[in-house]
């Protein structure tokens, strides 16, 4: 399993938010450096964002996701175009995984398992 793993969760219409874009990068010397990108499945994750042998870094990560085309494929208005999470990795030998619970209007997470 890829080290750093995703889940967009649809809470207004109360399923997996499939077809979500999004990017991951990792903070290097002031600039962001893409690692990884890739689409949400019908259950609304994005489980190989990383290969499973990735050496996962100390640092600084932000996980970027493309709202305003997926809200625009369901012909419904948002709010934020995209919404970024930025989160610090200071164990490499765990796993991170970072669920973005979404609406047209707002949006939470959390560090999930």
């Amino acid at each position: 399993m890829s080290p750093i793993t995703t889940h967009v969760l649809d809470t207004a219409r109360g399923c997996p938010a499939a077809g979500v874009c999004a990017t991951l990068e990792r903070m290097s010397n002031g600039d962001w450096q893409k690692l990884a990108a890739g689409t949400t499945n019908q259950d609304g994750r994005i489980g190989d964002l990383l290969a499973d042998d990735h050496e996962l870094l100390a640092g600084i990560y932000r996980l970027t996701f493309d709202t305003s085309r997926y809200f625009s494929d369901l012909a419904v208005q948002s709010f934020y175009p995209y919404i970024a999470i930025v989160f610090e990795v200071k164990n490499t030998s765990q796993h991170y995984h970072v669920p973005l619970l979404l609406s047209p209007f707002g949006y939470s997470t959390y560090r999930g398992s």
